[in-house]
């Protein structure tokens, strides 16, 4: 029996309450952005621009240490239990730079903040939780939310930080981690037993030295940097033309036309295979995006064509690398696999914001947009000859009532048969196999299943 090519209820909840976690995650990068500088100044030490930009940049490195601990932890403990703690610790680190009087405590605070390092695990429990054939649509949604929040914090920040303060926003961020604990209960479905309860792993040196995975970690580098070196200067292109409050008018149309472009692209490319042709065009629009850029200052037309082209790859980029990360990373090492990938964004963001500004305040906007260009057609070529995961299918069937020793064997066993690449006994009685149906032979399966009525 196959899954259809709609998404299940639970795939659904699965999907969206997973997505509002992450988005919660990068909204508490984002936010602060378009308003620290300026609150900065009020506190003792934030005259030094450099503590300002250590600042900026603590959430980003703090979770960067930490994205493989807690992927690794999530692949031996549990991803739900690993989720709670790092949204707890968020929640401390978000306290602790709402009350801070001085830059070093915010330092503190941020730091705090980002060492709640669970992006990893939410990527890899949204893998857990969907079946291969809907798992794009699982990353697209969170993909989505991503650049969302990305909007929503331009918009918000200012807003925000008249009517509260950002101590104000600090207490909003870690209040919304608690909020997100019963969601995470309530709302996200429990995994199913077996799935993500796989203790043996891989040694990390496996997934480092996989070439198909290291051309998706420069990518989310890359995609990274980008989006973070470009943010130095494409608000002060808007404010030529818009003030500061107003940039919302640019930035939610440039978002919804970007959705709009890049779904129908994704959906054709799921149906046809064209998988690779769809991700390598991608990387292309994202490089000419970054190259018209620079000549799109003079005209707001002009810049909002740019914005809408720029979105609309990195949407389809976003919701790409994940998917294709947890379809090439072992199956036992899902966790870890995803925590290199993204402990790799978060040095992105810090090295792409890093060094726009450093180029922005030494060179010009123009080298900005030259060394994005640049970075993104290494990533063409580096994505050019890569070979992407053959099409697995996933197949159910249904169990007797087993106990522990006997799902165990019969698990090694179903993973042992041509063709079958990922085995769940779930504890509704259902057998999930990912199979690859050039090799896999369904007879096999019935066999095994039968000796075991």
């Amino acid at each position: 029996m196959r899954y259809t090519d709609r998404m299940s209820a639970r795939e659904l909840r699965a999907s969206f309450g997973l997505a509002g976690i992450f988005g919660l995650r990068m909204l508490g990068m984002f936010i602060i952005l378009p308003v620290f500088v300026l609150y900065a100044r009020e506190l003792p030490g934030g005259g030094n621009h450099t503590l300002v930009g250590i600042a900026l940049g603590a959430y980003g490195l703090a979770q960067a240490c930490l994205q493989v601990v807690f992927g690794w932890l999530s692949d031996r403990w549990g991803r739900k239990r690993t989720i709670y703690v790092g949204l707890a610790v968020f929640a401390v680190g978000s306290a602790v730079a709402g009350l801070a009087h001085d830059i070093y405590l915010v330092i503190a605070g941020r730091a705090i903040q980002g060492a709640g390092a669970v992006s990893s695990v939410v990527i890899a429990l949204a893998a857990d939780l969907t079946a291969e054939e809907n798992r794009t649509k699982a990353m697209a949604i969170i993909g989505v939310t991503i650049g969302a929040t990305f909007a929503l914090s331009m918009v918000a920040g200012p807003a925000l930080s008249h009517a509260i303060g950002v101590p104000g926003i600090f207490f909003m961020t870690g209040a919304l981690a608690l909020v997100a604990l019963p969601v995470m209960r309530f709302v996200v479905p429990d995994p199913a037993p077996g799935l993500d309860s796989t203790r043996r792993g891989v040694p990390i040196r496996a997934v480092l030295h996989d070439p198909q995975l290291a051309r998706l970690n420069l990518g989310i580098f890359t995609l990274h940097a980008i989006l973070m070196a470009l943010w130095v200067v494409v608000p002060l292109l808007l404010e030529r033309f818009l003030s500061g409050s107003a940039h919302w008018k640019i930035y939610l149309p440039v978002m919804l036309l970007g959705v709009a472009i890049m779904a129908p692209i994704m959906i054709v490319s799921e149906r046809t295979g064209a998988h690779k042709a769809a991700f390598v065009g991608a990387i292309a629009a994202l490089a000419l995006a970054c190259l018209a850029l620079a000549f799109a200052g003079a005209s707001l037309a002009r810049l909002f064509l740019c914005l809408t082209l720029f979105f609309a790859a990195f949407n389809l980029l976003e919701a790409s690398l994940p998917s294709l990360v947890s379809k090439l990373a072992p199956a036992q090492a899902k966790g870890t696999a995803i925590g290199v990938y993204s402990t790799t964004q978060f040095i992105g963001s810090f090295a792409g914001a890093s060094a726009g500004g450093w180029l922005f305040q030494h060179v010009g906007g123009a080298a900005v947009f030259a060394a994005c260009t640049l970075a993104a057609f290494v990533w063409l070529i580096a994505a050019s000859g890569m070979r992407l995961p053959r099409a697995l299918v996933t197949r159910r069937y249904p169990l007797p009532r087993l106990d522990s020793v006997r799902a165990e064997g019969l698990s090694r066993q179903l993973a042992g048969l041509p063709g079958v690449r990922e085995v769940l006994l779930s504890a509704e009685g259902v057998a999930y196999l990912k199979v690859d149906s050039a090799g896999f032979d369904e007879h096999n399966v019935i066999k095994l299943l039968a000796n075991e009525n």
